[in-house]
């Protein structure tokens, strides 16, 4: 079983101490996203979990946290958001250069190989032209040199809930060229500093351009840290273009603070400010506590190694 901490929220910024208490007891409800009567218990032993995997905008609140979770057992990498967009735009985050020195101070503690950077969302603006992105990642990929061994992009994907919203922002997707140039310019960037780059759900071809497509929960790479080969399967809920092997997401919808004006995961930021007061770190689910009237379904949790066979 691969957990993912998380797609829909900031786990690590927002809600570490609630996940070390998760984690200690070995059990969580996860709400079904379309029908929050309807919970996934999902048990959390280290001995069927083969990998965790962050993602977060600033993972600060679980540097002191590290200790505790290789005591347990788990293994873990992270996904670390880290664009050029100041706080205009990623309303309630620490600024950029704070959070560079946090990415090392992570790296420092886990290993490079731990920590994929990513440059993701690419938004188009009048602001944030072909020139900004270009110059700010060749200043960024010199930053972050040693720091990390690949980074993820992808371009804004604008999608039906977030139309209007980018629209009054003026932010806007990546135009075909624009698309083309910039990919080979940061290939190039990316070259330079020995980089790895892959991107994230991208449809069209930028292995041309040298950029791989990325798999941000990445079966080769959590085998490496688990130490043993595993059969897992693509992961059919995610967009076509998309490389993640299957796993199981705990984060809740609508709970992120942070307020980034580009989030798909947050629908309505008001209502997001509001449950993320209303959390409790000593319940079982990531907002709200199970009122009994729920159906609660168990997640069997297997690991998903493969059994060593030997032939005498």
């Amino acid at each position: 079983m691969i957990i993912s901490a998380s797609r829909r929220t900031d786990i690590p910024a927002l809600y570490s101490e609630w996940l070390m208490t998760r984690l200690q007891e070995g059990v969580v409800y996860v709400p079904n996203p379309r029908n929050p009567k309807r919970l996934t218990q999902v048990e959390l032993e280290p001995s069927n979990v083969d990998c965790l995997v962050f993602w977060t905008k600033n993972p600060q609140p679980m540097l002191p946290k590290l200790p505790a979770l290789d005591s347990m057992g788990y293994r873990y990498y992270f996904q670390f958001t880290l664009t050029p967009y100041d706080q205009k735009v990623e309303k309630r985050l620490p600024p950029k250069l704070e959070r560079v020195e946090i990415f090392k101070r992570l790296s420092d503690k886990v290993g490079p190989q731990r920590v994929i950077w990513r440059y993701d969302p690419l938004i188009f603006s009048g602001e944030y032209t072909e020139a900004y992105h270009l110059q700010q990642f060749a200043a960024m990929c010199k930053a972050l040199g040693g720091y990390t061994e690949q980074c993820t992009i992808s371009f804004l994907d604008v999608y039906v809930k977030m139309k209007k919203r980018m629209k009054l922002l003026g932010f806007r997707g990546a135009e075909a060229a624009e698309r083309k140039r910039l990919a080979q310019g940061f290939a190039a960037i990316a070259r330079e500093n020995k980089l790895i780059l892959a991107s994230c759900s991208e449809q069209g071809d930028l292995a041309a351009c040298g950029i791989k497509p990325a798999a941000c929960i990445d079966a080769a790479l959590i085998e490496q840290l688990a130490g043993y080969p595993m059969q897992v399967k693509k992961d059919v809920n995610q967009r076509a273009a998309c490389g993640c092997c299957e796993s199981i997401d705990i984060g809740v919808y609508d709970t992120c603070s942070l307020g980034c004006l580009y989030c798909y995961a947050t629908t309505n930021e008001t209502k997001a400010m509001q449950n993320a007061k209303q959390h409790n770190f000593q319940t079982p689910m990531l907002h709200g506590c199970p009122q009994g009237d729920e159906v609660v379904k168990v997640k069997k949790a297997l690991t998903h190694k493969v059994p060593q066979l030997t032939l005498f």
